[in-house]
């Protein structure tokens, strides 16, 4: 069993990062490989909907001028995607939408999302993490995959560094997020 994040926070280890650190914490305990993926802060562009990774069926995109190529076989090799972003004005970071929309079509093309598990987290000072779950949520549907939750919604409070370690209950809920995806994956691998 392979679990892969990815980081769509800038901030490598700020407080998505150590959101997503706590699920793969956790699920190495129950068994699952884990891998972390850093998109926040490199160079990604959107998708240009040219349709070409449908042709190809490779599992690449046919833009090769960033790092996605480079992140997308690792993600499509696991068997369960966990998404973290901040709350940038009430929406995921531009990294982490320009890398899901070309997930979406590059996975689709070779039918390599469908039935893997997901889970999105979201950091936030305030607001807007519900908005973001529903966009990695549609995603995750669109590609056939299965939403793994949790007791509450997988948001935590923080905004400076480190912040996200002081709300307790968004925490439990990371490492109960994270049972419930090996649960899933042991249902699924076995």
């Amino acid at each position: 069993m392979k679990a892969v994040a990815i980081n769509g926070s800038p901030r490598k280890d700020g407080n998505t990062f150590r959101m997503l650190e706590k699920v793969l914490d956790r699920l190495e305990q129950h068994g699952v490989e884990t891998k972390l993926l850093q998109v926040g802060g490199t160079n990604i562009h959107g998708c240009r909907a040219c349709w070409a990774c449908k042709k190809m069926k490779s599992g690449k995109c046919c833009f090769v001028d960033d790092v996605f190529n480079g992140l997308v076989g690792d993600v499509l090799d696991a068997d369960a995607i966990i998404l973290g972003t901040p709350s940038y004005y009430s929406d995921m970071t531009p990294e982490l939408k320009a890398f899901i929309d070309r997930l979406g079509l590059v996975g689709s093309a070779v039918g390599a999302l469908k039935h893997k598990v997901g889970a999105g987290v979201v950091a936030q000072r305030r607001g807007g993490g519900v908005a973001i779950q529903s966009t990695l949520h549609h995603m995750f549907l669109m590609n056939e995959m299965i939403i793994v939750g949790s007791t509450y919604w997988n948001i935590c409070f923080g905004r400076e560094k480190g912040e996200v370690n002081l709300d307790e209950e968004g925490m439990a809920n990371m490492e109960n997020l994270a049972d419930n995806i090996a649960w899933m994956l042991k249902k699924i691998c076995d």
